[in-house]
């Protein structure tokens, strides 16, 4: 594996930093705006507008973690297996399906559907279930995860599979986290809606 992957370049340590970093920076905010509204206090008490901060907080985080990978593997060697057309190919219905499946995802969204709004009590009237939610539960993160493979291939850059390795870890780490905390924020609000019901009764 060493002579496939250069772990003395520092761009591979950095590239690796800012994989493991973004998920635990977003995570760590929800959490902190959930519990304190620290994001809302900054925007005069507005939650939509500490949303829409976050969002391209996230946002500009992902352009920096992806121009940080690219970069890594540019200064990766190559491996003449992951070089063959045939291999080489098949990284392009992996990109496009990788990335029909982020902006899709975000389109059945939307910028709060997206972007953490249910922590700031920004809830969605109804589950998503239309595509491409009938395919994966997780299609944002499939997919992301999709691209960063398929660019590995595409460039030849074993290292790539590495580090992609390291992306499908840390988004199954930010799941644990994330998934049943946002189920809770939907159960206490069918909790309260039921309790208020019965008052109105």
């Amino acid at each position: 594996m060493s002579a496939l992957v250069d772990f003395s370049q520092p761009s591979f340590w950095l590239s690796a930093a800012s994989i493991v970093f973004n998920p635990t920076f977003w995570n760590i905010a929800a959490r902190q705006e959930y519990h304190n509204k620290i994001i809302t206090k900054l925007f005069g008490g507005n939650s939509r507008y500490g949303c829409y901060a976050l969002a391209v907080t996230i946002f500009s985080l992902g352009i920096i973690r992806d121009y940080l990978y690219n970069e890594a593997l540019s200064s990766q060697p190559s491996s003449t297996a992951l070089q063959s057309p045939l291999i080489s190919l098949s990284s392009i219905p992996l990109f496009l399906t990788g990335n029909t499946l982020v902006l899709t995802s975000m389109y059945a969204l939307g910028v709060t559907g997206t972007y953490l709004g249910d922590y700031f009590g920004i809830l969605m009237d109804a589950p998503v279930t239309s595509f491409p939610f009938n395919v994966t539960d997780a299609p944002m993160y499939h997919g992301s995860t999709l691209s960063f493979l398929a660019t590995a291939i595409w460039k030849g850059k074993p290292a790539g599979l590495v580090l992609t390795a390291l992306v499908a870890v840390m988004y199954k780490i930010a799941r644990m986290y994330e998934d049943p905390f946002t189920s809770e924020i939907y159960a206490k609000r069918e909790r309260e809606q039921a309790r208020g019901g019965k008052k109105g009764q």
